[in-house]
Parts: C-alpha cells; sequence; structure tokens
C-alpha cells in the first residue's frame, strides 16, 4: 500500500485512459479518479492549475500529463519494479 496521494483526472474520450488506472491497479496504488466530462468543476479545476488536457495524474500534488509509466514509478517510489 501506497503513502502518497493520487489523484487522476480523466475524461471518457481519452481511449487509453484504462492503461493508466490498470496500471496503477497492477501497482496496488490507491488512487481517486475525477471524470472532467462528468463533472464541470474537475474540469475548472485543472483549468485554474493551467492544465487544459486530461488524463493528468497528480502525485502529492505534482502533476504528471498523460500516461508516463517512468515518471509515474519514479514519483511512486516504485523504480525497482519491472512492471
Amino acid at each position: 500500500m501506497n503513502k502518497k496521494q493520487v489523484l487522476v483526472y480523466i475524461n471518457n474520450n481519452y481511449k487509453h485512459r484504462s492503461n493508466l488506472l490498470d496500471q496503477l491497479d497492477k501497482w496496488n496504488i490507491n488512487y481517486e479518479t475525477r471524470n472532467v466530462a462528468e463533472n464541470q468543476q474537475y474540469l475548472r479545476e485543472l483549468q485554474d492549475k493551467g492544465i487544459y488536457g486530461t488524463p493528468v495524474t497528480f502525485i502529492d500534488g505534482n502533476p504528471i500529463l498523460g500516461f508516463q509509466k517512468d515518471k509515474m514509478k519514479h514519483a511512486l517510489g516504485l523504480e525497482n519494479r519491472f512492471n
């Protein structure tokens, strides 16, 4: 179980979003998802941070745009894992 706060902003139209969420599940990472297509407040939250696209994963408040597996592993402290 990780101790990092992980928040993932997604959109229904992003065809590879399940890859990102599946990877977090594979690593047994607890996370919260916020769908900007279903809740306009979530979209405004991103725009207030100067971010206009999804997916965005915030790990302890630091954004990672898109599905960048290596960056996510590093931010989560999982560099020694193979997958």
